[in-house]
Order: structure tokens, then C-alpha cells, then sequence
């Protein structure tokens, strides 16, 4: 009951408001993913409302916007141009199947696996897309607009040292709508962006043929939404965690994203994902709690069908505004002072990060960079982390060696280059009693070892090992297999 009264009713005015702005800064957009998608507008419309509105009841995130987005838009290009509509609702349909049993999985739990560096660049490559995607209403227009822009930014700025009553980027879409209509400016607005729909969604079943040849067209596109989809709705979960100082349930989150996409399919929508510049829009706006994005998913499906004619009159101008707010609240600048102060290798890591979201506009292909360099400067700086020292015993006729640290594919050829096989000796022990073997490449280093001493008549003793590392070592090394060790030594 606590957590009822937290998620929906601790909050109520500031969520009702918040998800007003959120609503007349998803219909703009939710058209120009269906113009991306090549669908009608009416169909990313009714999916920013049916993914908002079951979101709220299933998602582990309370507080976060999930409609269509451009990253799910662009992957259905395809889909549509070959086979239509009807094909697209069937793989949203199974998009959201795959996306409830990645959360049974508990695939959520990867994002410990995305180092900070890569959150940051993610971060940053976002909002400079959220930027970019505002260009096209910025150029090759009248004085007007730019003017329309600056005084939107302006109220959405200063209003707040007013009143904090009401959230600052619902006033500027008021104000600008309302100076628009007085003055009666030529300037383009929400009406001209497409038809907005005039009639409540209806559930049908996606006309397809239910066979093995549709499941090989909708399954490639639908795996791969699933992914993306989930990869930007952990991201953007993350990102509202920290805004909000909150946790949030990533399981929770990949069932309830695939719960909400099954209903958009079943309603005529395009398959969506959580939206990290409607969801900054609404925690900046004062949404905390489900409420906000449920107010979020009604608002739009009321204001588009019911009050359509006067949403149409809203300025692209001040959209635009409250997005460039967005864009410029979005966008890490600690991370460009951090610059001197950090690691270069996080630094590397954030910044390809950027330019490959940016260059492609794909997330998963710019997150993916990251997670892969992050894994590659953390196995290199681990592998250099490896110490061998010896001293000899028994008036020389005993070398003692001992190994510190983690052996496995980054430092086996350090571990290997640390010791003397030439030495004349009777015998060599080597304690890694304070070490690791994590990896068959670590425990075929050790094989190479032993099997080079013995070669060279050195008696070896290996000692120390803990019981992780006796399990690799007893299952997979060969030094005690004569058979093997032939091969290993290449004969």
C-alpha cells in the first residue's frame, strides 16, 4: 500500500502537469517517427499512447516516458517498404514477447556491465541527436521563428523564478500557441507535420498469415527491436535513476516494455521504447511517480482526438524550444571538463561512444563501441597488474617462484615471459597461492610452464592454488597428460 501511494498519489499535481507537457511534446514527434517508419502518422500516435499508458501499470521504472522513438522507427524502415503495415504489428506483437522473456531472464541485470564512460557518451550522444533532430525547423525560415524560439527559451528559463507552480515549458507552449493565433503568423505548427487521428484506437489482430515464412520476415526485425529497445529503455532508466536519486527495477522494466508492445501491436501502434528527452522533459517538469506517465499516455490520445484542431495551432516553434531545453539540460558538461581529470581510457570510451551514436543514429551500435572498449582497457589494465618475483633456495639448486595477480587471456604471455627456463636448476616451485587462473588461455600459459621446465630436466612443483582455480586447472591443463603435452609443445 506504501508503495501504491508513492507511485501515484504522493505527486499527484506535479505528475497531472508534467505529463500535459510530456503529451504536447510526444504528438510532433510520435508523427515524425511514423513519417521515418513510412506509416501513417495516426499509427506512431497511437503508440506513444498505448505504450505510455501500459507502461505506467507494468514498468519498473516509475517517472519514465516510453513511446515511439526514432531508434525503433528506423529499424522498421524495411519491414514496411517490402511487406506493409500489417507485417509491422505482427513484429511489434513479437517484439514484445521477446522483450517479456529477456526480463524473465533477467537480461536487465547486463547493464552492471556498462561502465560510466559508456552511460556518459550515451548521455551526450543523445542530446546532441535531440538537437540535431530540431535543425530541420531552424533553417530556411522566416525571422519569426527564430524569434519564437529565443522567446521560448526565454519564459522556459526565467518563468520558474516566478512561480515553480506551474512547469515553465507548459507556459511557453501556451504563451507562443496563443501569440501565434493573436498575430496570426505564417510560421509552421503541429497541423502541418500530418493528420492527426479523429477516432479512438481499435483492438484487431495483425492481418497476417499465421506460417513459418512469416515468422522468418518479422522475427530478424523483431529481435532486433527487441534489443534496441531495451538497451535505450536501460539506458534511459539509469539516467532518471540518477536524476531522481531512485532505483529502479530493470526486469521489471524489460517485461513491462514487452507487455506495453504486445498492446500497441493488438491497437495499430509501431513497437516503442523508454524516451530519455520526453522522460527528462517530464522529472524536470516535476513528474516523480506512474501517475506522470499515464497522464502522459491520456492526454495525448485525448488532445488528438477530441482537441485536435487546436493542438494542430501549437508552434513547432515552441516545441523546439522546449526540446533545445532539453538538449542543453540533457548533455553531461562535467563530462567535457572532466577531460583533463579522467583517465584518457574513459575518455576514449565516452567519446567513441559519441561519434558512433551520432554518425550511425543507431544506440545499440554506439553502447556496443563502448561496452567493447571498456572491456578491452579493463582487460589490458588488469592484465599488467601481474607481479612474478623468485628467490633461489637449497644453495641454488631450488628456485622459488611466486605469482601475484590475475592470469588469464591479457597477461598469459606476461606470466609466461616471467620465467627463466634456461636457469640450470633442479627444481622450480611456483606458488600461486595469491593468484588467479580464470580462463583456459591461463591455464594453458601454466601447461607451457611446467611443460618447458620439465623439457630443460627441471623438476616443477605447482602449489597454492585455490579451489577456482584447481577446478580449471584439473579439467582442462595437460601437463600431466603425456599425450597432450606432445601436441602442445608441437610435436
Amino acid at each position: 500500500m506504501k508503495s501504491f501511494h508513492q507511485d501515484w498519489l504522493s505527486n499527484v499535481r506535479n505528475d497531472l502537469l508534467a505529463g500535459l507537457v510530456v503529451a504536447l511534446a510526444l504528438i510532433p514527434e510520435a508523427i515524425a517517427f511514423s513519417i521515418i517508419a513510412g506509416v501513417d502518422p495516426k499509427v506512431g500516435l497511437y503508440a506513444s499512447f498505448c505504450i505510455a499508458t501500459v507502461i505506467a501499470f507494468t514498468g519498473g521504472r516509475p517517472g519514465m516516458i516510453s513511446a515511439a522513438t526514432g531508434a525503433m522507427a528506423l529499424v522498421m524502415v524495411l519491414l514496411v517498404k517490402e511487406h506493409g503495415l500489417q507485417y509491422l504489428l505482427a513484429a511489434t506483437v513479437l517484439t514484445g514477447v521477446l522483450q517479456i522473456v529477456a526480463g524473465w531472464l533477467r537480461l536487465g541485470s547486463l547493464m552492471r556491465f556498462v561502465s560510466r564512460s559508456v552511460i556518459t557518451g550515451f548521455v551526450n550522444a543523445l542530446a546532441i541527436l535531440i538537437f540535431m533532430a530540431q535543425l530541420p525547423e531552424l533553417i530556411n525560415v522566416t525571422w519569426e521563428v527564430y524569434a519564437m524560439v529565443i522567446a521560448g527559451l526565454a519564459i522556459i528559463y526565467l518563468f520558474p523564478y516566478i512561480t515553480k507552480a506551474i512547469p515553465s515549458p507548459l507556459v511557453a507552449i501556451i504563451v507562443l500557441t496563443a501569440v501565434t493565433i493573436g498575430l496570426n503568423l505564417d510560421i509552421r505548427t503541429v497541423g502541418d507535420m500530418g493528420n492527426l487521428p479523429d477516432s479512438l484506437p481499435l483492438f484487431l489482430l495483425p492481418d497476417v498469415p499465421l506460417n513459418w515464412e512469416t515468422l522468418q520476415i518479422i522475427l530478424p526485425v523483431s529481435a532486433t527491436l527487441a534489443m534496441v529497445g531495451l538497451l535505450e529503455s536501460m539506458m534511459t532508466a539509469s539516467i532518471i535513476d540518477e536524476l531522481t536519486d531512485s532505483s529502479s527495477n530493470k526486469n521489471r522494466e524489460s517485461v513491462g516494455q514487452g507487455i506495453a508492445n504486445i498492446a500497441s501491436g493488438f491497437l495499430g501502434g509501431m513497437a516503442g521504447c523508454a524516451m530519455i528527452g520526453q522522460s527528462v522533459i517530464n522529472v524536470k517538469s516535476g513528474g516523480r511517480g506512474r501517475l506522470s506517465t499515464l497522464a502522459a499516455g491520456v492526454f495525448l490520445l485525448l488532445m488528438v482526438v477530441f482537441i485536435g484542431d487546436w493542438v494542430a495551432l501549437i508552434p513547432m516553434a515552441a516545441l523546439v524550444a522546449v526540446m533545445i531545453m532539453v538538449s542543453i539540460g540533457t548533455f553531461n558538461w562535467a563530462s567535457i571538463r572532466n577531460l583533463r581529470e579522467h583517465p584518457k581510457s574513459s575518455n576514449v570510451v565516452m567519446i567513441a561512444t559519441v561519434v558512433v551514436v551520432v554518425a550511425t543514429h543507431d544506440l545499440a551500435q554506439g553502447v556496443l563501441v563502448g561496452v567493447l572498449l571498456s572491456g578491452f582497457f579493463f582487460a589490458h589494465k588488469v592484465g599488467m597488474v601481474l607481479h612474478v618475483g623468485s628467490k633461489s633456495a637449497d644453495e641454488g639448486r631450488v628456485r622459488s617462484y611466486r605469482v601475484v595477480g590475475q592470469v588469464f587471456f591479457a597477461s598469459a604471455d606476461r606470466f609466461i615471459g616471467s620465467f627463466d627456463f634456461k636457469e640450470v636448476i633442479e627444481k622450480v616451485q611456483i606458488d600461486v597461492s595469491r593468484a588467479q587462473f580464470w580462463d583456459i588461455t591461463a591455464v594453458s600459459a601454466l601447461d607451457k610452464v611446467v611443460v618447458k621446465f620439465r623439457r630443460e630436466g627441471t623438476e616443477v612443483e605447482v602449489v597454492g592454488l585455490d579451489e577456482a582455480s584447481t577446478t580449471m586447472v584439473d579439467n582442462f591443463a595437460v601437463h600431466d597428460k603425456p599425450a597432450a603435452v606432445e601436441k602442445l609443445m608441437g610435436h
